[in-house]
């Protein structure tokens, strides 16, 4: 059998739930290419995706832009099941170098913009990546001179390939222009076809909000069953166009923006740095449908259309995960006719769960959503059990979804899959007769004060609206009597420099906010350190704390 086998042998999967999904047909010999040749072949001049600088390419256009790509990779080398690594913003080369990945059999492995030197050396290294394609400069930072700096101490790498749009190069290092230029297109029988579904099609790294990365394997058999029953479930078509405005190397982006639309014919729209007004102004102009991202999106949005005016007539829902969507944000966004649903999901087990459009306004931002196919979700406590509807307790999933294990890293992989084939994904959640689940928070996000424990999430839900107050989140404060006291991050909004604790403990009591929910100290900070997919690091602001208690 060619190409890198050995890395993966590790995989977990239960027997049994394979068997039942194999015979389901939840799972089948088909991989993600498969899936794009049928599109292709169906919908050739639709077009696929499109972006904020002019680029657009029909089904047909980028399928052979890909190939050309595919036919560089091949003659580098680069075999199936070999890790090709790209860094790249939100562009539509994104989705080409995806393709071209699909068409040899490589895994595709998405680095984050942010990854520096040392970052790159490791994760390169540690996935074996054979190849590297990312930009000459983008938004203040040279990735030319990063990736020239590190690629002799990536003893695998083949071949780095440059997109070299914004300036010119300070190396003779082959760009993609000249890929497409040169190379003739991989004919279809010349692809590689001789993958499964079970094969790993993708490497993604987690938002590490505790510090810290793991890459998350996804085999072409998860990410088709997530996307095709999402799809579903929303009743989408080839009509519908997203608009995707997290970055592409995350779950929601990579899943959800990428592969999502391309099984169905649909078209996707990026904008490579994210500006409000020109985002709606986008929206409108490729009349997009449906859009997905973290909270802080809509929430400018909103906030825009509300103090500037416009509208956004073609957009009929917006899909939120990395954060609880309160219901005072429903309402609003159902003022300019958009139903705002919550998803829950994560990098190991996306989306699982989610409010359907239908039933957005009823729900009214009180749950999380239910399950949809085959996934199930249950409830259970710190022994494994079960606990009551009603009950608080730990959020677990279980289905064709879920990912197949972390790289390298089988200890950390059994302590989150169980043999069962459940993720326990660490958020403490509530489950109703309806089978629908609140989230609550994580279990090392509660606090715990003097021996009582309480819920940050809610804590920082009653500082909403508080005068001055932009964005803000709750931490845990080490305290030598009670364990921990609750302290408070918050970014100062124009003409209110003079915020005080003693101003938010005033709002909170005219709120009737029980005392043991006021925030004991406030700490006034720039900017909230958040994920790509809109979580907090919580772990920086802790550190940030440490150095401040000190000083």
């Amino acid at each position: 059998m060619r190409g890198n086998k050995s890395m993966f042998e590790e995989i977990k999967i239960n027997p049994e739930m394979k068997r039942r999904y194999l015979e389901a047909g939840y799972w089948s010999d088909r991989t993600l290419l498969d899936c794009w040749e049928e599109t292709v072949e169906r919908y050739p001049d639709r077009e696929y995706v499109v972006d904020d600088r002019g680029f657009r390419y029909t089904y047909r256009q980028l399928d052979e832009a890909a190939s050309k790509v595919a036919a560089y990779l091949l003659e580098k080398g680069v075999k199936p099941r070999d890790v090709v690594s790209f860094q790249l913003p939100i562009w539509s080369e994104f989705a080409l170098l995806t393709i071209a990945c699909f068409k040899v059999g490589a895994v595709v492995h998405p680095i984050a913009m942010s990854y520096e030197e040392k970052e790159l050396i490791r994760s390169m290294n540690v996935t074996e990546s054979k190849a590297y394609f990312g930009p000459t400069f983008f938004y203040k930072t040279d990735y030319e001179k990063r990736i020239l700096a590190v690629m002799d101490q990536i003893p695998s790498l083949k071949g780095v390939v440059l997109l070299d749009y914004a300036r010119e190069r300070e190396s003779d290092l082959l760009t993609l222009n000249e890929i497409l230029e040169r190379y003739q297109p991989l004919k279809k029988e010349e692809c590689v076809h001789e993958l499964t579904g079970e094969d790993i099609a993708v490497i993604l790294c987690t938002s590490g909000t505790t510090g810290g990365t793991k890459g998350v394997l996804l085999s072409h058999n998860n990410i088709h069953y997530s996307e095709d029953t999402f799809n579903k479930e929303l009743k989408l078509t080839k009509e519908d166009i997203m608009f995707m405005p997290a970055p592409l190397n995350h779950a929601t982006g990579f899943d959800h923006g990428i592969i999502a639309p391309m099984l169905i014919g649909a078209k996707l729209v990026l904008q490579q740095k994210y500006y409000c007004r020109e985002a709606i102004d986008l929206m409108n102009k490729e009349k997009c449908t449906y859009s997905m991202g973290a909270t802080p999106f809509i929430y400018d949005i909103l906030r825009e259309l509300e103090n500037n005016g416009g509208e956004l007539p073609y957009l009929k829902f917006y899909l939120c995960g990395g954060a609880p969507v309160p219901g005072y944000m429903v309402q609003k966004a159902w003022k300019f006719n958009i139903l705002l649903c919550e998803v829950y999901g994560s990098t190991e087990s996306a989306p699982h769960v989610f409010v359907r459009p239908e039933e957005a306004l009823a729900l009214d931002g009180t749950t999380s959503g239910r399950t949809m196919g085959a996934i199930e979700v249950k409830v259970v406590d710190d022994n494994g059990d079960e606990v009551p509807r009603g009950t608080p307790g730990e959020e677990v999933s279980r289905g064709p979804n879920v990912f197949v294990g972390y790289l390298k890293a089988r200890e950390i992989t059994d302590g989150v899959l169980d043999d069962d084939g459940w993720f326990h994904s660490g958020d403490l959640c509530v489950m109703d007769e309806a089978g629908n689940i609140h989230i609550i928070g994580r279990k090392k996000d509660m606090i715990v004060r003097g021996g009582e424990n309480l819920n940050s999430n809610e804590i920082n839900d009653n500082l909403e609206g508080c005068p001055g107050m932009g964005d803000h989140t709750i931490i845990g404060m080490p305290d030598d009597r009670l364990g921990e006291r609750i302290c408070a991050f918050a970014v100062l909004m124009p003409g209110y420099e003079s915020l005080s604790l003693e101003d938010v403990k005033a709002y909170l009591k005219e709120k009737a906010v029980p005392k043991r929910f006021w925030p004991e100290r406030l700490e006034l900070i720039d900017r909230i350190p958040h994920t790509g997919s809109g979580k907090v690091k919580k772990y920086l602001l802790q550190e940030e704390l440490k150095k401040r208690m000190k000083g």
